[in-house]
């Protein structure tokens, strides 16, 4: 089973880079297309900062080093927890794929060009969330299922040895 846990993660990836690459091609910088009126469009955007824009407005030239070692770590730490999951697939090997699928795919961006392309943008009149990509979506997603992992699964009792 745990190739199928790779595989979701290498989609993850394939989606993530394809996305990226078709929004890079088609929109110029800043432009949009409305989707839903009043609520979603699709922009492309640069974020050179961490997701949904934390750090973008920060001066210090380590910032992109630190962002990509930051990610290397978390690379190694939830690879070696995916690798360790047990045969099954299970909500927590399948969050572990998502979180590993979307970081390798910020991690790409800004190892490759320094910033990381954003394109799904939500709002309500003036008041919008950051715009965000596949990957950004991905780790949320793959977060939420190890929260609930954590707070909703009762894990079997301990049986002393």
């Amino acid at each position: 089973m745990r190739k199928y846990l790779f595989l979701i993660a290498a989609i993850v990836l394939a989606l993530d880079r394809y996305t990226k690459w078709l929004i890079s091609q088609r929109l110029t910088m800043h432009d949009s297309i409305t989707v839903i009126p009043g609520f979603f469009r699709i922009i492309h955007t640069e974020n050179p900062g961490a997701a949904f824009g934390l750090f973008a407005d920060s001066p210090s030239p380590w910032k992109v080093v630190l962002l990509i070692v930051f990610s290397l770590v978390a690379l190694v730490v939830v690879s070696a927890l995916l690798w360790r999951t047990n045969h099954r697939l299970t909500s927590t090997g399948i969050g572990l794929s998502l979180i590993l699928g979307g970081a390798i795919g910020n991690l790409w961006d800004r190892i490759v060009s320094r910033h990381v392309v954003d394109f799904l943008l939500f709002y309500i009149k003036h008041y919008q969330w950051p715009a965000f990509n596949v990957a950004d979506s991905a780790i949320v997603v793959g977060a939420c299922l190890l929260v609930f992992e954590i707070l909703f699964t009762k894990s079997p009792p301990h049986q002393p040895n």
